[in-house]
């Protein structure tokens, strides 16, 4: 059993999914020339019943709608799943330049001939992939009525003067949606219909504590302590409307974990990974704040790791 599976097992995912993910792995084997998009994520996801959720809409041809607030994990459970069913990942971000021709393809002239530069829908469709369908919420209409024939029952794209495209059995898209986000818009019951939706719940302790630990396995109980809890306080701030998601941020916690690591005071490195990301004044004060009462000014590398 592969180690992608494997860490299913032991996360306690049920074993008739877990079999038919590896039957359905061998079932559709990966060309060699888009081996290199099957890519290892660097976070891993926890929770089971997520997972099992998951695992069982991909597998029975259904595409998924990832909805959350931020730091829920949206994207490293879309990238989690296409590494589990072992498919070359093809990101798309929506924003307002999208259009039609950015996701199926464009022409181009090449060998003295037209020839269509294909999108990453188009590829992803061919190869059987995983599009991660990134904030699939800013996409402008023009982009979604691909997406509507894209993700429609009947698996075919017709690309206007152009053979048809029949999607690879194996290829199914991901789309994750933050609420509220500047520019985000609601989608329209046709395409989200097309769906099958999880709404990601909000980080715990112990998932917080796993991810902390994958990265960093050799940081201190306090510490640990004191960065999760710092996390786990803005969430609850941003839920209350408090402050802003802005601060809020996973990523920028754990890079600021990195760059303890490698020497910066753990108050400055908190500082460049959650506190400066709050812009408003009055905000950036509550969050220093915050801050403080989890992260002395005065500790050193030493009192992390």
């Amino acid at each position: 059993m592969q180690g992608e599976l494997r860490f299913l097992e032991e996360q306690g995912v049920d074993n008739l999914l877990i079999c038919k993910v590896e039957a359905f792995r061998k079932e559709y084997p990966v060309r060699e020339e888009v081996k290199d998009r099957v890519v290892r994520p660097s976070i891993p996801f926890y929770g089971k019943e997520i997972l099992e959720m998951a695992v069982a809409a991909l597998l029975e041809g259904s595409n998924l709608l990832l909805s959350g607030a931020k730091a829920t994990g949206k994207n490293i459970l879309a990238e989690n799943l296409a590494w589990i069913f072992g498919r070359p990942v093809y990101n798309i971000s929506f924003n307002v330049t999208t259009d039609s021709s950015s996701l199926i393809g464009t022409d181009t002239f090449r060998n003295n001939e037209v020839q269509l530069r294909k999108g990453s829908v188009y590829r992803c469709a061919e190869e059987g992939g995983f599009g991660i369908l990134d904030e699939i919420n800013m996409a402008k209409n023009d982009a979604a009525s691909v997406l509507h024939a894209t993700l429609d029952h009947r698996r075919i794209i017709d690309v206007p003067g152009y053979e048809k495209i029949n999607l690879h059995p194996s290829a199914r898209f991901i789309g994750t949606m933050n609420y509220g986000y500047a520019g985000t818009k609601e989608l329209n019951e046709a395409l989200v219909s097309r769906f099958l939706v999880i709404d990601m719940p909000m980080l715990k302790e112990e998932t917080l504590h796993r991810i902390i630990l994958h990265d960093y396995p050799d940081i201190k109980e306090d510490a640990l302590q004191a960065f999760s809890g710092l996390f786990l306080d803005l969430q609850v701030k941003a839920q209350n409307s408090e402050i802003s998601t802005k601060a809020m941020d996973l990523r920028g916690l754990l890079a600021a974990l990195g760059a303890v690591r490698v020497g910066l005071a753990p108050w400055q490195a908190v500082q460049m990974g959650v506190t400066n990301k709050a812009f408003d004044i009055f905000e950036r004060e509550i969050v220093s704040d915050m801050v403080m009462t989890r992260i002395p000014e005065e500790w050193t590398k030493e009192q992390v790791f």
